[in-house]
């Protein structure tokens, strides 16, 4: 089950560096192939939704079937098994959380860039007219 939760995580530090790439200053000359780049990534990276979703059923799935730990009702290992598996829920839900954020992200400033570079070719064509 690891397996997954290491894929999300390639993927999510994959968008976080083409973000990063794409709106950091300075790289102007690259920024057209990074583009071309990260638009023809955004479609396979689309099924990072999907499977965000599928892992995030599988994390209610298994919170609702848990066992309750409460008061004295279990051992102390018990109960510290019970709090180690909410903890890994929620850092796996944040890690769900941050892969959406960041495909949407990317799919946003990638739209921003293009607009911005569309524009500037427009400005060109203009000044070369007058």
């Amino acid at each position: 089950m690891a397996l997954e939760w290491v894929v999300l995580g390639y993927a999510a530090g994959a968008e976080a560096i083409m973000l990063l790439l794409l709106t950091m200053p300075g790289l102007d000359r690259l920024r057209k192939g990074l583009v071309v780049v990260t638009r023809n990534a955004l479609k396979p990276m689309l099924s990072v939704v999907p499977f965000c979703l599928f892992l995030l059923m599988d994390i209610y799935w298994k919170y609702e079937k848990s066992p309750s730990c409460e008061g004295h009702l279990c051992s102390p290992s018990e109960h510290l098994r019970h709090q180690k598996s909410v903890m890994k829920s929620q850092r796996n839900f944040l890690l769900i959380a941050s892969a959406l954020l960041l495909y949407w992200l990317l799919f946003c400033v990638t739209g921003m860039v293009l607009r911005i570079e569309r524009m500037n070719e427009q400005i060109d064509k203009l000044k070369r007219s007058d």
